[in-house]
């Protein structure tokens, strides 16, 4: 009995770390700007005015310097958070349908360097 306690247990621990490891990793920091969505470590994320929903054309030397928000295999779409298969069969997390990217200029927290460069890119509001 005392087994299957655990195995129970155990079940649903690693379900709710399934479920969270699953949900959109975002958040919302302060910046110069306003309140800003983030990703990992707070940085800030970014909108590709050259993609489509549902579409990143964000390749090559752009994905260089413009790191796509990947999600987990095991990732499923939340609320206003869908994901986007890449050309490479890899998944991104979108938005609103918009591809999600950090900018590789920002070095901390609230930092928003990318918003604008070339005319193309801009920041993500929550």
């Amino acid at each position: 009995m005392k087994s299957a306690k655990m195995l129970v247990a155990f079940a649903v621990a690693s379900a709710a770390a399934t479920a969270a490891f699953a949900a959109p990793p975002v958040e919302t920091v302060d910046t110069a700007k306003g309140k800003v969505l983030a990703g990992e470590k707070g940085m800030t994320l970014y909108t590709f005015k050259k993609d489509h929903k549902g579409m990143s054309n964000c390749y090559e030397d752009c994905a260089k310097n413009w790191p796509p928000l990947m999600a987990a295999s095991g990732a499923k779409p939340e609320g206003a958070y869908s994901i986007v298969e890449r050309k490479d069969g890899t998944k991104q997390w979108a938005k609103d349908g918009m591809p999600l990217y950090y900018w590789v200029k920002d070095k901390k927290m609230g930092d928003i360097t990318g918003d604008g460069v070339g005319g193309n890119w801009d920041l993500v509001k929550p």
